[in-house]
């Protein structure tokens, strides 16, 4: 598995070029893809800028060489690669399995080319296979919690190492909805961004561009249809 996400970490990195502001995703597999990138700027001497969509990603680049500026400090974003945790046949897909999904959805909205990296195992028909981490405020999160119990989304909360609730790097938690299978995922994108409390959800619906996945059988790559 390492290896496959290390081979489309590799491809992804090949869609860097001279002069790009370029968004570094959060994960192991983006992790890959800032590895591959920074080998790159130090071997090639590519010039590029990088933002970044969590703290821990921010460090590795620094680590590696790479330039970063913060999104507030450029005026767009050429191309950004991620991964994500659940990809589905109309390539809305689920994010925030490692709680970053606010910085990393900021990111990718100013971005011209958003691409997914991600392994075979990933992909499915409909979503619902992966929990939707839903980041909302401290204040009011029980009633939160009791409201998407009664509308049938099992809700539960995430919890850090220590057995404390989840402080995400924007300082808010995250409760993650259990949805077996997610028929309309626009619809439900547009009730929790109504949801008062809540800060993002974890559906990118309608945003990303390429998808590169690998699988036992190499590196493929799905486009968005026009």
């Amino acid at each position: 598995m390492e290896n496959l996400k290390q081979l489309v970490g590799i491809k992804a990195a090949e869609f860097v070029t001279d002069g790009m502001i370029v968004g570094l995703g959060t994960g192991s597999t983006a992790a890959f893809f800032v590895e591959a990138l920074g080998r790159r700027v130090k071997e090639e001497g590519l010039d590029i800028v990088a933002v970044t969509t969590s703290h821990r990603t921010a460090d590795q680049a620094k680590a590696l060489g790479i330039p970063l500026k913060s999104i507030d400090d450029v005026t767009h974003v050429d191309v950004t690669v991620d991964g994500a945790d659940e990809v589905d046949d109309d390539l809305n897909g689920i994010k925030g399995g490692g709680a970053a999904l606010l910085m990393e959805k900021i990111v990718a909205s100013y971005t011209k080319h958003y691409i997914w990296i991600v392994d075979e195992s990933k992909l499915s028909e409909k979503l619902g296979s992966f929990k939707v981490p839903v980041e909302v405020i401290p204040y009011g999160i029980k009633q939160l919690f009791r409201q998407f119990e009664k509308a049938g989304f099992k809700p539960t909360y995430r919890y850090d190492e220590n057995g404390e609730l989840l402080v995400t790097d924007m300082k808010h938690h995250i409760i993650d909805l259990h949805i077996d299978v997610i028929h309309e995922p626009e619809k439900l994108g547009k009730l929790l961004d109504e949801t008062v409390g809540v800060v993002e959800h974890g559906l990118f619906n309608d945003m990303v561009d390429t998808v590169i996945v690998g699988s036992s059988k190499g590196v493929s790559i799905i486009e968005k249809k026009k």
